[in-house]
């Protein structure tokens, strides 16, 4: 099967912290402004936890036509049928993981150097995380990029390269010469006032220079 298109310029990333019901809610919200995926991130949940969140989310994603993508879990990406898994450098290695998961299953990988974005590609990655672009509060181990690094592999790549790590509304701009496909964003979302406003400006910021 092959893997059906997919926009990853807004792409959100979930807050483990949240409730499901609240999760629920602001992702709903922040579809309407334009985010066009979730990836769902739960590092200290239980392994059925995790499922229950996913089996949630997916249905809730399916009615909105969201690609859901789950952080790390090869096993609870197939139990629920994701569209697609986003893993880091110390997870499951690439080619294994393409052994395990169906054609047209997206994979994403967290990379945070040339050598690392190559590799990913050469492995048979659809996409990399490119981060952490700016400092953040919310992955406490994320590695903070050389200085013109995201930019080497933006064009380096024939791969789309999301931005990752403490975007906001505010800094989002900054990117705009970089060659990213997307921005992947966390609180500035989940922890809005208004999900749907914030989504709304990313979005239409983020269009404007990566079409």
């Amino acid at each position: 099967m092959k893997k059906v298109p997919f926009d990853l310029s807004l792409y959100l990333v979930t807050e483990e912290s949240l409730a499901v019901e609240d999760m629920t809610t602001i992702i709903t919200e922040a579809v309407s402004g334009g985010v066009t995926a979730v990836q769902l991130r739960e590092k200290q949940a239980s392994s059925l936890t995790f499922y229950q969140k996913a089996s949630l989310l997916k249905g809730v994603l399916d009615e909105l036509s969201i690609p859901l993508i789950i952080n790390d879990r090869v096993d609870i990406a197939l139990a629920v049928g994701a569209d697609g898994i986003h893993v880091g450098q110390d997870d499951l290695p690439l080619p294994i993981i393409k052994t395990l998961v169906p054609d047209n299953m997206i994979i994403g990988v967290s990379v945070s150097t040339l050598e690392e974005a190559l590799e990913a590609e050469n492995n048979g990655a659809d996409y990399i995380g490119v981060g952490s672009v700016f400092p953040t509060k919310t992955k406490q181990d994320a590695t903070a990029l050389k200085k013109g690094e995201l930019e080497r592999i933006c064009h380096s790549t024939s791969i789309p390269a999301v931005a990752i790590g403490g975007i906001t509304a505010d800094n989002i701009n900054r990117l705009s010469k970089s060659g990213i496909a997307g921005a992947a964003v966390v609180s500035a979302i989940t922890q809005a006032k208004n999900p749907m406003d914030v989504a709304t400006h990313l979005s239409y910021t983020i269009k404007r220079f990566t079409n």
